[in-house]
């Protein structure tokens, strides 16, 4: 999830797209159309799948709306994403303003900020009352994610969230109450059989203890769904050692990343991590706002997964036997059935 929608990042013949019938065979695996009006013409002329993610209790309802709408163009997620989980509470609590100076414990040191901001903040919710919603959406949707969740190192409570982000406090989530908002989460979409969609930022090595202890502690259940770190920006050391452990097995079968021109072509990292990744575990997404944006987006990536990997790109869409001669849009496709279908148990050797 993010506010910026400049990208620095420019590929030959980027506006240039394919026709329809290559087109409906790409995923935008993570946007965020609900965040904006939704014109039911851009719905109707969308070609392509898109995983529409909520983040807090306010946009869960139009994520449901969204996909009970559209069924055959919008995988819903439902979850709340940590820059929102200050707003939660683990507990009961006494009052609004108690719970807020418990959950920023620098708030005597910054009175007027912490005044300012609780004029904005909402009435806390209980953790057990979120899950309980992200509970129900999932039921109601046979083929929904787990998403918007995650960790978030670098995020600093804005003053009002209408601003986009506005002015910062200097308040921030402590991160072990993101993580134990992040993994009753997970707990449910291992419980629930439900793939998810991920969110790490500044939190390399969180991520990887993290992702080892869900796979302890949930077992074979655990490899049963994919997780997907979205708008990835692990460096390709620390992306390698999910996927392989020391005797170069599969140490995370369960792990993909997908990556977007509107988050990580700010930095060129992002091509030296799809450089290393597994052919087979890469995704693409547009991480965007206006549902107009998602489908150029998420092109601009295809395109340049397929310069790193030196993929031919569909300019049709014909049967290919060699897989060796797949293009790009084919593998994404099957990557991302692959990322539905789960079951990863069992898998052993990584092939690149």
């Amino acid at each position: 999830m993010c506010y910026e929608h400049d990208i620095s990042d420019t590929i030959s013949h980027r506006d240039t797209l394919p026709p329809p019938s290559v087109l409906r065979h790409v995923v935008d695996v993570h946007c965020h159309p609900t965040d904006s009006e939704i014109p039911v013409k851009s719905m109707d002329n969308l070609p392509i799948l898109i995983g529409a993610m909520s983040t807090l209790q306010a946009d869960q309802g139009l994520v449901r709306d969204l996909a009970t709408a559209f069924s055959d163009k919008v995988v819903p997620s439902f979850g709340y994403h940590p820059w929102f989980t200050h707003w939660i509470a683990l507990a009961s609590y006494e009052s609004k303003e108690n719970h807020y100076r418990r959950m920023f414990k620098d708030a005597d040191e910054h009175p007027e900020a912490f005044q300012k901001l609780l004029v904005h903040l909402p009435e806390p919710v209980t953790l057990r009352t979120i899950l309980e919603d992200v509970r129900q959406n999932l039921m109601a949707f046979p083929s929904a994610m787990l998403g918007e969740v995650g960790i978030d190192r670098a995020f600093r409570v804005p003053y009002d969230y209408l601003l986009s982000p506005g002015e910062l406090t200097p308040f921030t989530v402590p991160f072990e109450h993101q993580l134990a908002i992040l993994e009753a989460q997970l707990d449910l979409a291992a419980e629930l059989g439900r793939n998810v969609s991920m969110h790490s930022v500044k939190s390399q090595m969180a991520t990887v203890e993290l992702l080892d202890r869900m796979a302890d502690k949930h077992g074979k259940h655990w490899m049963k769904i994919s997780i997907d770190i979205h708008s990835c920006s692990l460096s390709p050391q620390t992306w390698l050692s999910i996927e392989l452990n020391g005797f170069l097995q599969k140490r995370h079968p369960n792990v993909f990343l997908s990556l977007s021109t509107v988050i990580n072509s700010r930095s060129p990292n992002h091509r030296a991590l799809i450089a290393a990744c597994s052919s087979r575990r890469i995704l693409v997404e547009s991480d965007c706002h206006k549902i107009e944006d998602c489908m150029q987006r998420t092109w601009d990536m295809v395109l340049i997964v397929a310069e790193v990997k030196g993929w031919p790109v569909e300019s049709s869409w014909e049967e290919v036997v060699d897989e060796s001669q797949q293009g790009v849009v084919r593998r994404l496709e099957n990557n991302w059935k692959e990322f539905v279908q789960g079951n990863h148990v069992g898998l052993s050797q990584i092939s690149k």
